[in-house]
């Protein structure tokens, strides 16, 4: 996992002083910090510096209550937790840029990509975002914390419906992950956006019909359960106000960066590598009852 800390340090008293301002429009460039209200002064001051703040930076501070607000529907209470402590530092890009999520080992739960489409479905955009705690943590205050900063900085409320999909949509990868792989589980995911972005679904069943569809080109067996919950979600998905065009673009994107990172030079260095290792399990599984 990429690990991008840096390590330019604030004196205490600039880290201490800081204070929470609010601009209707964020701007390519613009940075805010999202913080977790729990953190001592310690592991706040050490998180500031990770995070390379100046006095410019805008901030705002995470409640566990908020994180409750925002995710409690969805997200097991054992990994919200009774503590905001998982932050996160927001750099506002041009239009286009698109998201970018760096997390560091401190955050067990929610993975880059799953950060990167939730907030895809909520509305936000074109940020590079960067998610650390000082202790290991599930970084679900980060999550609620991203939303938070981009209503205060933008001006823009998200809509409260699809703050909750977006939501809900994390814990329904993350189940999933539990059982097929996060990234099978991501991608999987990220297919159905595209099928329903272009087939335009007018009923559950027809939601129900392309999860199946893509869950047997994935050669995925599903529980009932898992169907009902993917299918219920996506029905709900479909009925808001979603720009699924975009949505679906975005999918698509993602998909093929993938492709090309496999077609390319290293990622067809990294599949001999996997293949030659696979072979020399075999072989040693193989002199074992030569002997």
């Amino acid at each position: 996992m990429k690990r991008w800390i840096k390590s330019t340090a604030l004196s205490a008293v600039l880290i201490l002083g800081m204070t929470t301002a609010v601009f209707a429009d964020a701007a390519e460039g613009d940075v805010i910090l999202s913080l977790g209200q729990n953190l001592t002064a310690e592991q706040r001051a050490d998180l500031l510096k990770k995070f390379d703040a100046t006095e410019e930076d805008q901030i705002v501070e995470v409640t566990n209550a908020e994180e409750y607000e925002y995710l409690g529907d969805y997200v097991p209470a054992s990994k919200i937790g009774s503590k905001a402590i998982s932050s996160a530092k927001i750099v506002y890009g041009a239009p286009g840029d698109g998201i970018d999520v760096e997390i560091s080992d401190k955050i067990g739960y929610i993975t880059e990509d799953m950060y990167k489409q939730a907030l895809e479905t909520a509305g936000v955009e074109d940020a590079k975002i960067y998610v650390d705690a000082p202790v290991n943590v599930s970084g679900t205050a980060a999550l609620t914390g991203v939303m938070k900063a981009y209503e205060v900085s933008t001006g823009e409320v998200l809509d409260k419906d699809v703050k909750k999909a977006a939501n809900e949509e994390l814990v329904v990868t993350s189940s999933l992950g539990e059982q097929i792989g996060n990234e099978k589980a991501e991608n999987l995911i990220n297919d159905i956006k595209v099928a329903i972005s272009e087939k335009a679904p007018k009923s559950k069943e027809e939601v129900r019909d392309i999860i199946v569809n893509i869950t047997n080109e994935y050669n995925i067996q599903l529980s009932d359960s898992q169907m009902n919950q993917l299918t219920s979600f996506f029905d709900r998905l479909r009925n808001l106000d979603i720009n699924w065009s975009e949505l679906g673009n975005k999918a698509k994107d993602a998909a093929n960066q993938a492709k090309d990172y496999l077609g390319s030079e290293e990622g067809q260095g990294l599949l001999m590598n996997i293949k030659e290792a696979i072979s020399s399990f075999i072989d040693w599984i193989a002199s074992l009852f030569r002997n």
